[in-house]
């Protein structure tokens, strides 16, 4: 009668164990949970009719106890084995997420578990991710900010010394103040624009405009630097252009960090464009240039701030964030920005605006 009654209590329990695996290999953390529940049904109802088919067969109350127990038992293992699966995977999330909030910006939690879980993992390590890019690109924009500020501030504190010991007149060095004074003016200018553009607090009246003022305008303003440099600048406008809407201020000063970066960099006897064209429901505004073009590297992180691997970057009186700027204001107005070389030589910028209803 023992050994009956131990035959059916580990069949049962055999059977929980295997269901409770069974149920470890469901998809989605929701049919977990739904296959828990309807094996803590299933199995003590088996028990209960295993039970009731002992008692009516061979009449033994020490049967019906051991199975209605192996039951039972069967049902609580495995929902604590079930637990145990479940609780493995948030663990290591907490883990992960306790370092992250503790500064540990590389912290990244496993990937796995059911599918909920596994989602949730792969959310973290994104949001842990942009975090730690955030604050690496805080760190270089200060970096770069503070190098930036540091080279006018010593150039001035050095001519300022130099006038108070007497080594030379106001006159000589009160044009070159000035020119420090505006360099400083323009880039705390771009600091400012940038920090508004981040923080999504740039407010823009968009207005429907049309492009051939303002192209025009911006071309005529650097004729003068552009033949200095022997460089051909000029405007070419593909027919009627669709009115666009968009911040026309704005766009000119798009326009004009785009023509001074390709002015820095087209060589003389060289030539600068800015070629209008209607495009998709939009205008499309293309800034070429006859220069050395742009390398592998260039073109992905030209519109980084601070970046200055190319040479146009490097450029005295460039503060490094007009391109940044342009994206960011570009990118405002409801177009897109973007770079690549010309297939005869040269570079092309590109930048998108919609056409107005």
């Amino acid at each position: 009668m023992t050994e009956v009654a131990l035959v059916l209590a580990g069949a049962t329990l055999a059977v929980g164990l295997a269901a409770a695996f069974a149920v470890r290999l469901l998809p989605t953390l929701r049919l977990q949970l739904t296959g828990l529940a309807f094996l803590a049904v299933v199995l003590p109802l088996a028990g209960v009719l295993a039970s009731g088919w002992v008692m009516f067969h061979m009449h033994a109350d020490v049967k019906i106890l051991a199975v209605s127990t192996a039951s039972a038992l069967s049902a609580v293992v495995g929902a604590l084995l079930l637990a145990r699966w479940i609780r493995g995977p948030i663990d290591l999330l907490r883990e992960a997420s306790a370092r992250l909030a503790g500064g540990d910006l590389s912290a990244r939690a496993p990937e796995i578990g059911s599918g909920e879980l596994a989602q949730l993992g792969a959310s973290f390590n994104a949001m842990a991710g942009s975090i730690e890019e955030l604050f690496d690109a805080r760190r270089q924009l200060v970096a770069w900010a503070s190098h930036d500020l540091r080279t006018p501030l010593s150039s001035m504190q050095a001519m300022l010394e130099a006038l108070d010991d007497g080594l030379a007149r106001p006159e000589e060095y009160v044009p070159a103040l000035r020119d420090q004074v505006r360099t400083l003016s323009a880039l705390v200018d771009d600091l400012f624009e940038l920090a508004r553009i981040d923080a999504g607090v740039l407010t823009l009246e968009l207005r429907e405009a049309a492009l051939d003022g303002v192209v025009e305008s911006c071309v005529r303003g650097l004729e003068a630097e552009a033949r200095a440099k022997r460089v051909q600048l000029e405007a070419r406008l593909d027919g009627p252009l669709p009115p666009v809407r968009c911040a026309p201020e704005k766009v000119e000063r798009v326009l004009y960090n785009l023509l001074t970066n390709a002015l820095r960099h087209t060589p003389s006897d060289g030539s600068v464009a800015v070629v209008v064209r209607e495009q998709h429901g939009g205008v499309l505004v293309a800034v070429e240039d006859t220069g050395e073009g742009l390398s592998a590297e260039a073109a992905g992180r030209m519109f980084e701030r601070f970046w200055r691997g190319d040479a146009a970057r490097t450029s005295r009186g460039s503060s490094g964030l007009g391109l940044a700027i342009a994206q960011g204001l570009v990118e405002a107005q409801g177009g897109r920005i973007w770079a690549e070389n010309r297939p005869e030589g040269g570079a092309r910028v590109s930048f998108t605006l919609p056409a107005a209803a």
